[in-house]
């Protein structure tokens, strides 16, 4: 902990700190991470562009805290966690992973789209508790269902996880980052509930059981 972030700790002024959090989340959701200055950040705030210095070592930290608070945020809006193996059906719970994909991507991929050239702002999210939900980590979520299942005999033994896993993934990518690399393309709205049958059936009939 820095010793500016003690500081304000120790001086019982959390709210204001949590205020510029919020803050500085809202514009992130807003308008992404590129280009935020601490003076945007401070007048949206309400406060002196110094103010922030009491409160965060720099402008890398408040963003860290931010964003973290953006991919919660993220994750309570796409409602409770994946199902776990043996529940349900392994269809109905394919449907649910590739939703949740979609939205997660949607939400988080733009906001951390501006953090290519600061390395500085990732490496303070990589240092606060809990796994920020990534393509890797949410990739590897759906593998370990689907592995799960796998020896629960509800997937077949001869499926090519891995490439079931890479095309439901692959989906929540091409949605979101269509978009970010041509801003005149339509934002991403999400899949239609017939496009996630039609590609949780494909998938399916890929890594289904005999007689499945």
């Amino acid at each position: 902990m820095s010793p500016r972030r003690a500081a304000a700790v120790r001086d019982g002024d959390r709210s204001l700190r949590e205020h510029l959090i919020a803050t500085a989340e809202r514009l992130i959701a807003e308008r992404g991470t590129g280009g935020l200055t601490v003076r945007e950040i401070a007048r949206a705030a309400g406060v002196a562009d110094g103010v922030l210095y009491n409160h965060f070592a720099d402008k890398e930290e408040l963003l860290a805290y931010a964003l973290h608070a953006h991919v919660r945020a993220a994750e309570r809006a796409a409602g409770g966690p994946p199902p776990e193996a043996g529940s349900g059906t392994v269809e109905a719970n394919l449907r649910a992973y590739l939703t949740r994909s979609v939205a997660l991507h949607a939400a988080i991929l733009p906001a951390f789209a501006g953090l290519l050239h600061q390395p500085a702002v990732l490496a303070r999210l990589a240092d606060l508790p809990g796994p920020v939900p990534g393509g890797q980590v949410l990739r590897a979520a759906l593998t370990d269902y689907l592995r799960a299942e796998q020896r629960l005999g509800r997937v077949a033994r001869r499926a090519r996880v891995d490439a079931a896993v890479t095309l439901l993934i692959g989906v929540s990518h091409d949605l979101v980052l269509t978009h970010l690399l041509d801003p005149a393309a339509p934002a991403p709205a999400g899949l239609s509930d017939r496009d996630v049958d039609d590609l949780v059936a494909t998938v399916w009939r890929g890594i289904a059981p005999a007689g499945g």
